[in-house]
């Protein structure tokens, strides 16, 4: 197996670090990195000096633990443990698989020598207990698959294939970890992303949620990865399933909507107004945690490139650690709107080329509308240095996610 290193991750792990009372849930969709992100973290404790005595780390997947099943047989477990004196470092992977892990959870919190890091691929199956038992005494960190630079760091650019080849290769197949680990091949990528979205929608979804329309499901997946980055709408989504021959309420797949953002199959982007700074409560947009599905879904070519690099950037801006919106400017729409604590609001536009005057001209209108100070960026394919429109910046789109 070929492990990535992933500082970026690790570092938003990190920053958690012996905080006490405060449970860390590592979340994100199914086949991320995960699991090998709490053995970095393990890793990176033996190597600071921490006795590995002092580590419980127990993977729920793993067979050997499948009896433990009930709140009981996890406090035990863990209880069970011969920990030295001193910082209890407790890792638990998928542990939502334990049914009642919560109350565990929540007790070993307590005691102030534990430091807990839980992971889990379906926010459904953690959330509203989450929510009761552990209110303001968690973080949630999401972790995503492999950026373009993590994954050019595991397949670097060679002479016949050079960065911008390897770039069209992450927009087909995307940075699912695992594919790393097997041969570079189309038929081999598509099998593998098969298996995964599969998982994903039939037990990630559609088994852990009693799902009974699984068929509709699907559509609604097939639909929302068609459409990366168009305003969608429950209604717009049932009307689809109507024209092709599923009768469904808006309601039933607004819960459907809802349960694949669970499973961080997609993440929904709101809609920003920039004047009145309210958040809209329609025409939202969803963007597909990896391109790979996409891919899997449509075959394996680079048609739509402007919204799969709309789809990068979004991921992009999320792991680095920014709140994305999609700006509405009266008539005119931001792309993105991304604010952070630390650093304010930055403004992005995505387009594949700006080499067309009438095309430049569109993508800069929204940016040139706003009137406050904060950076505004367009990002292109363009093979360009980074050049200035009156304080708007053009930048490679490549050079952005290689920063």
């Amino acid at each position: 197996m070929t492990i990535v290193p992933r500082p970026q991750a690790l570092g938003r792990l990190l920053r958690y670090r012996d905080t006490d009372g405060l449970v860390k849930v590592v979340a994100g969709v199914r086949r991320c990195g995960k699991s090998t992100l709490l053995s970095m973290l393990r890793q990176h404790l033996l190597e600071g000096g921490v006795a590995e005595a002092s580590i419980l780390t127990a993977n729920f997947e793993r067979y050997d633990l499948a009896g433990v099943d009930t709140p009981d047989e996890l406090h035990s477990m863990i209880t069970a443990h011969r920990f030295p004196n001193g910082k209890r470092y407790i890792l638990l992977d998928e542990v939502q698989m334990v049914p009642g892990w919560q109350r565990v959870v929540n007790s070993l919190r307590l005691e102030a020598a534990n430091d807990i890091f839980i992971t889990g691929s379906n926010l459904g199956l953690m959330g509203s207990d989450l929510a009761t038992l552990l209110t303001g005494r968690y973080v949630r960190i999401d972790i995503y698959p492999l950026s373009f630079k993590e994954y050019l760091s595991a397949r670097p650019a060679t002479e016949t294939a050079g960065v911008r080849g390897r770039f069209n290769d992450y927009l087909r197949t995307g940075g699912m970890p695992g594919l790393l680990g097997l041969p570079n091949a189309d038929d081999v990528a598509s099998e593998y992303l098969d298996g995964v979205l599969n998982t994903i929608i039939m037990k990630d979804i559609a088994l852990n949620h009693e799902v009974r329309d699984v068929d509709a499901l699907a559509k609604i997946v097939r639909y929302l990865a068609a459409n990366v980055g168009n305003q969608v709408t429950a209604a717009s989504v049932a009307n689809y399933l109507v024209s092709s021959g599923r009768r469904v309420v808006p309601a039933t797949v607004d819960n459907y909507l809802r349960l694949a953002e669970d499973a961080f199959l997609f993440y929904r982007a709101r809609r920003l107004d920039l004047r009145s700074k309210a958040t809209m409560k329609t025409n939202d947009k969803f963007y597909l945690c990896d391109l790979g599905f996409r891919s899997q879904l449509f075959g394996l070519g680079l048609a739509d490139v402007g919204r799969l690099l709309e789809n990068v950037v979004y991921l992009e801006l999320l792991r680095r650690g920014y709140r994305v919106s999609v700006g509405k400017q009266g008539a005119l729409e931001v792309d993105f709107v991304a604010e952070r604590a630390d650093v304010g609001t930055h403004y992005f536009q995505v387009t594949l080329s700006m080499a067309d005057p009438a095309a430049s001209a569109r993508e800069l209108a929204p940016l040139r509308a706003i009137r406050d100070q904060y950076p505004k960026t367009v990002l292109s394919l363009d093979q360009i240095a980074q050049r200035d429109f009156g304080g708007i910046q053009h930048q490679d789109v490549i050079g952005f996610l290689l920063e």
